[in-house]
């Protein structure tokens, strides 16, 4: 029986998606918990909406100050380790060879594992 081949689509669009969505589901819970619980200590629907509001607006400055503070130190850990890897190529040339090496073992016995797991997956699929 002949096969079609298997091809994954994955989603290809930004990380903005994702933060999107994230931050819409834990954003709005608060609001809507805060709407759920003020009418039985407040009567004036005016004050609430205003309550409401305000938090959305926190909750929303609070959520893209942390994203941002998230990512600003990603970018800071990258250059650090960059720079570190650097200056241990360049100043322990000999030892990061051998981590190399050891690296590269690694990949090649991974690589070789990943290929019989297929092999033998391929085998029971027939």
């Amino acid at each position: 029986m002949p096969q079609t081949p298997h091809i994954e689509r994955h989603f290809t669009g930004s990380k903005i998606v994702g933060h999107i969505v994230i931050g819409m589901s834990d954003g709005l819970s608060v609001p809507f918990t805060l709407a759920a619980g003020l009418p039985g200590a407040i009567d004036s629907t005016s004050i609430i909406v205003t309550e409401g509001l305000a938090e959305i607006a926190a909750g929303s400055i609070a959520k893209e100050l942390g994203g941002y503070m998230a990512a600003q130190s990603d970018v800071e850990h990258y250059i650090s380790e960059s720079a570190r890897e650097e200056a241990e190529v360049r100043d322990k040339a000999d030892s990061e060879a051998a981590e190399v090496s050891v690296l590269s073992e690694l990949s090649i016995r991974l690589r070789q594992r990943l290929q019989l797991s297929l092999g033998q997956r391929s085998h029971y699929n027939r």
